[in-house]
């Protein structure tokens, strides 16, 4: 197991589900403690939430969520008493300028003579002044940590000299510890099964998926299984009702209910953006079709095991999942490449050893 010499505090605006178990870990590497400080998200954006660490210290804060419309801007209430309580000899923060009472605990640690950490996706191009705020925080840290190649690109744009940029590719999922699923050299019953697991949310694009089903001619024609809950779930069903009849609508499950969702599909499918559960078809050794995301997906899926899509169309859609239909055994070895790239490159090990690169070099 990675080993961290810190004393560790980090800011996070929420503390979503998904992101416990990397936390877990990177707190367990941590030999001098590790304290996370996170807030409630708006209940308009439908987060799970963590209700709290099995591993270090949880410091809820008070997120004064600010907002007219078009922009967004955050306030966190107590960060301050937090850094005074835990004492961190390392601080990482959201790089994000718009977090308006960040700038005071960087500022707090300096003070001190301790190093802050910047954590975040990258830097999308801004008009002027957003992008001179932006400069001047991130410039103030002493490092970053980008989630991909291409956030990195964006912040050495940005000014920062590349010794003080660090690259964890987004992981959500362990190093898988189970051998690659064999699959048939055909698909059983002869037809292809398909899978979506996550969230039934709008911006997931399911219904070009239920619709691209449909239009795939006869000797392609899937069964199709959506496996989630969510605010979109009645409207999708109603759709399907009428596009795509054969498919399935499961509801949530989790944990070990997922294994054989996984274990029995040919192909995984997410036609639009966010899917946590991409990483978790990956390690089951399954090609993956996806939509365009923050640059993370593009580390994850690539030529060899599955498709970005280039536009969130049916057309694309339908293109993409015909021709990955049409041949198993390309299929079989893009899965199998999907396996090698989560085993080797792209878990939550990985992700807490590029952490500990980058306060290492802090320190």
């Amino acid at each position: 197991m990675t080993v961290i010499s810190a004393r560790l505090g980090l800011q996070q605006r929420v503390f979503p589900e998904y992101r416990a178990p990397f936390f877990n870990l990177l707190a367990q590497s941590c030999l001098q403690g590790f304290s996370l400080f996170a807030g409630e998200p708006r209940l308009e954006e439908a987060i799970s939430t963590a209700p709290g660490l099995q591993n270090g210290d949880y410091q809820p804060a008070q997120n004064l969520h600010i907002s007219n419309g078009k922009t967004y801007a955050l306030y966190q209430r107590g960060i301050i008493n937090w850094l005074e309580r835990w004492q961190p000899n390392v601080l990482i923060v959201e790089s994000n300028p718009r977090y308006l009472s960040t700038p005071a605990a960087v500022q707090w640690m300096h003070n001190r003579g301790l190093p802050v950490i910047g954590w975040g996706l990258g830097a999308p191009p801004a008009g002027k002044a957003e992008s001179l705020l932006r400069n001047s925080f991130l410039n103030s840290l002493d490092a970053v940590i980008a989630y991909s190649k291409t956030g990195a690109e964006q912040y050495a744009a940005c000014g920062l000299p590349a010794q003080r940029i660090f690259v964890a590719a987004n992981a959500v999922a362990h190093r898988p510890t189970q051998i690659a699923p064999e699959r048939p050299d055909n698909f059983q019953g002869g037809k292809p099964n398909l899978l979506f697991v996550g969230r039934l949310q709008e911006r997931k694009n399911l219904d070009l998926l239920l619709q691209a089903c449909a239009a795939l001619p006869a000797r392609l024609t899937p069964s199709l299984t959506i496996v989630g809950d969510g605010p979109d779930r009645g409207r999708l069903e109603a759709l399907a009702e009428k596009t795509f009849p054969a498919a399935l609508f499961t509801g949530a499950k989790h944990g070990a209910e997922l294994e054989p969702y996984f274990n029995s599909a040919d192909l995984f499918v997410l036609p639009g953006t966010g899917g946590l559960a991409v990483q978790q078809a990956m390690s089951h050794a399954l090609p993956v079709i996806v939509g365009q995301a923050d640059g993370t997906q593009g580390e994850l899926v690539r030529a060899e095991n599955g498709v970005v899509l280039p536009a969130a169309t049916l057309e694309t859609l339908t293109a993409a999942l015909t021709s990955a239909l049409s041949d198993v055994n390309k299929l079989r070895s893009m899965g199998l490449a999907s396996y090698r790239i989560v085993t080797e490159e792209i878990n939550l090990e990985a992700m807490v050893d590029s952490f500990a690169k980058a306060i290492k070099s802090v320190l």
